[in-house]
């Protein structure tokens, strides 16, 4: 009984876990060679949020560390081959935790029986507790800068946690830009 209970417990803590992890996505035109672009400038997206500036810099500095690491040189002005962009939202989700009291009762419940009535003395009681998880999801898109066209979108979430130490926030931005760049650039079709 208690190691099937042990091990309810271990896949419960899994699940949780798994549930805070950053999810990672991307798309990309599958009509544009990559391998032209060698050259970025940043810009600024119609109706996009500014997260202030201090995020504003780590944001765009994590960017630039992996997007040279891709082969990609920023520059500052035109010409450049990409006009690259990012959003930050943060959003927040209720998340609910319950638990009995009466640890020893798993399986059957009180009821009826031929002899009359059975049950566990005094009663059980379920405690809950609710806690507000902050979610953070940054998309950076890339445009050709020749068309204006949208070439590359990556989407990361539960990326900014803005109730993180300065420290793991920093850590969470780094793993999810080269989570979200990891296949940039696409293959070359053949």
């Amino acid at each position: 009984m208690k190691r099937s209970l042990l091990t309810l417990l271990v896949v419960l803590g899994i699940l949780a876990v798994s549930a805070v992890a950053q999810d990672v996505r991307y798309n990309f035109d599958q009509n544009t060679d990559f391998t032209r672009f060698k050259t970025y400038r940043w810009v600024e997206l119609k109706d996009a949020k500014n997260p202030g500036d201090l995020l504003d810099r780590q944001i765009k500095a994590a960017f630039d560390e992996q997007l040279a690491t891709k082969g990609l040189t920023k520059v500052d002005a035109d010409p450049a081959d990409l006009y690259v962009g990012y959003q930050a939202a943060i959003g927040q989700e209720k998340e609910f935790t319950s638990y009995s009291s009466d640890m020893g009762y798993w399986g059957y419940g009180p009821g009826w029986y031929r002899g009359g009535w059975y049950g566990y003395p005094g009663g059980g009681m379920t405690t809950g507790q609710t806690s507000t998880i902050y979610v953070g999801q940054l998309v950076l898109d890339m445009y050709d800068s020749a068309n204006h066209d949208l070439v590359w979108r990556a989407l990361g979430t539960k990326t900014i946690d803005q109730k993180a130490k300065p420290d793991k926030q920093q850590k969470n931005l780094a793993k999810a830009v080269t989570k979200m760049l990891k296949n940039y650039p696409p293959p070359v079709k053949k």
